[in-house]
């Protein structure tokens, strides 16, 4: 069966709950004849409804912790696990149900379907769970709006500004309701203006709908918005930085 979302007893627990746990983990890449390891046993837990991000230079290791921790790739060595069950004993099913209902991605290249409009971009996690269709319909609204592009739902990707784009990102990655948003370098293909406006916007969308949210950048003035900052260099975490 697949794994249901678990509410919690109370909000202190809630709070205080450890939702994302990595144990050990470990990750290399065939270059070639050549191994790199791109993650040396890296261990960190992350409450519900923390707010994360990674930074580092090029090659670090960032990307692979995320892709790991939302379940597009698999661990080498040690486990990982979200809200107590470790994704190395979930079946191919479960694993599917975990992408699609319980974390919400964001990626730099926005991954939107060219060729239909925000509205139908946003409606197609909901599609593929199956939510009824006037349920899709309300959602969809309200996320349109959320973002600030209500007036812009039949517009298709090439008819939108790369800002605009990332904001229906946003949007569909928050369509399922995930308790995890995981957002990979959002802001690479904007300006620095727009790039600042789309991270404040998932930060702001994040707290007000308590979802736990890891972000990797690479510029440290977008960083520091986060609760914590981890900062990565050859495939270890070398410094943790809590903002409180």
């Amino acid at each position: 069966m697949p794994p249901e979302k678990k509410k919690p007893r109370s909000s202190k627990r809630k709070k205080d709950k450890i939702f994302i746990k990595v144990e050990n983990v470990s990750k290399s890449y065939k270059m070639g004849e050549v191994e790199v390891k791109a993650l040396d046993e890296i261990s960190i837990s992350i409450k519900k409804g923390g707010i994360v991000s990674i930074v580092g230079p090029s090659g670090s290791g960032k990307t692979t912790l995320l892709n790991l921790i939302g379940a597009l790739d698999y661990v080498d060595k040690g486990n990982i696990a979200i809200d107590g069950q470790k994704l190395s004993t979930l079946s191919e099913k479960e694993l599917s149900y975990l992408r699609r209902e319980i974390i919400g991605y964001v990626f730099q290249n926005f991954n939107l379907l060219e060729e239909i409009n925000a509205e139908k971009n946003i409606e197609m996690p909901m599609i593929l769970a199956k939510r009824p269709k006037e349920e899709r319909k309300q959602k969809i609204e309200e996320l349109l709006k959320a973002v600030g592009l209500y007036d812009r739902r039949d517009h298709k990707p090439d008819q939108l500004s790369g800002g605009e784009q990332q904001r229906v990102a946003i949007a569909r990655a928050l369509a399922n309701d995930p308790e995890l948003i995981l957002a990979d370098e959002l802001t690479g293909n904007l300006d620095s203006d727009t790039g600042d406006k789309i991270i404040k916007l998932l930060l702001e969308l994040s707290k007000k709908n308590k979802k736990t949210l890891i972000f990797v950048t690479h510029d440290n003035e977008l960083a520091i918005l986060a609760d914590r900052q981890l900062y990565m260099n050859d495939g270890q975490i070398l410094k943790d930085f809590s903002a409180k």
